[in-house]
């Protein structure tokens, strides 16, 4: 079977359930956790948007004129508290207003540890799945990704922002209370949040009383050699796949971040 690679889709199950999806085809992955799998990259990378080819990926499967135009591709979606839509420079103001001028979630994950995250609430609990989080819990409700990001870079002073790729797919976590975390950071940012209600109207940041969500992953165990595939040097990933983590095909000869290669036109073959 073949076609071009996006992210890995999931299903909340316990354990989640994954799926790869390859051109317009969805194939089911847990059943071949055990199983020897090789994934093999023909050479082509075809745009995620335009469908054009293209020698080199851009932001994760564009070619480099749809990188530049696309606002979904600008730095701003990196850095959410950079967010220009205000300004009235955003590169396209009508998915501006469907993905960012919209209500956004600021939570508390265990990923590699404690870290803060923002994502739209169209994006729950999948946003949790693509990191690798093993608990998450949404702390904050905020009318745009603009304040999102504001309270995000707000509780970054206190705690990490950022995923531990290695030391997530080793399983070097521990049980976090995030309830606890979340009653020890909010005081720590309450300056923080009043600035921003007095900034865009009394209730833009309303703080939430949710639920810990916890994810399981289904693995035969935890990453053991860490050698990252990349088709970019060598056209073939394979070996016994050992489990599924965030956007990471686990095997027992190396990792590979399945989203990193979007666009890349690729065979899956199962023995």
């Amino acid at each position: 079977m073949q076609g071009t690679l996006s992210k890995l889709k999931a299903q909340h199950t316990k354990p989640i359930h994954y799926f790869l999806p390859l051109g317009e085809e969805l194939i089911s992955l847990n059943e071949h956790i055990g199983k020897h799998v090789t994934l093999t990259f023909s050479g082509n990378i075809y745009c995620c948007n335009c469908g054009k080819k293209t020698k080199k990926s851009y932001s994760q499967g564009h070619c480099f004129v749809c990188m530049k135009k696309l606002a979904s591709c600008d730095m701003c979606i990196m850095k959410p508290e950079t967010c220009h839509f205000d300004a009235g420079t955003c590169r396209e103001p009508e998915w501006g207003e469907q993905n960012c001028m919209i209500p956004h979630y600021v939570y508390l994950a265990n990923t590699s540890g404690l870290k803060v995250g923002i994502t739209r609430h169209t994006q729950i609990p999948t946003r949790w799945i693509d990191q690798g989080a093993t608990q998450a819990l949404p702390i904050m409700k905020v009318n745009t990704r603009l304040q999102s990001g504001l309270v995000e870079v707000a509780l970054a002073e206190f705690i990490a922002d950022k995923t531990n790729w290695r030391n997530m797919l080793k399983d070097i976590t521990y049980v976090v209370d995030l309830k606890q975390a979340a009653a020890e950071l909010l005081p720590q940012i309450e300056a923080k949040i009043s600035e921003l209600n007095t900034l865009y109207g009394e209730g833009a940041i309303e703080i939430l009383d949710e639920e810990v969500v916890d994810l399981n992953y289904p693995k035969l165990e935890s990453a053991q050699k860490l050698t990252s595939f990349n088709f970019d040097k060598d056209p073939v990933a394979s070996g016994i796949l050992k489990g599924i983590k965030g956007q990471y095909l686990i095997f027992d000869t190396g990792v590979i971040n399945i989203r990193k290669f979007t666009s890349y036109e690729v065979a899956f073959h199962c023995e």
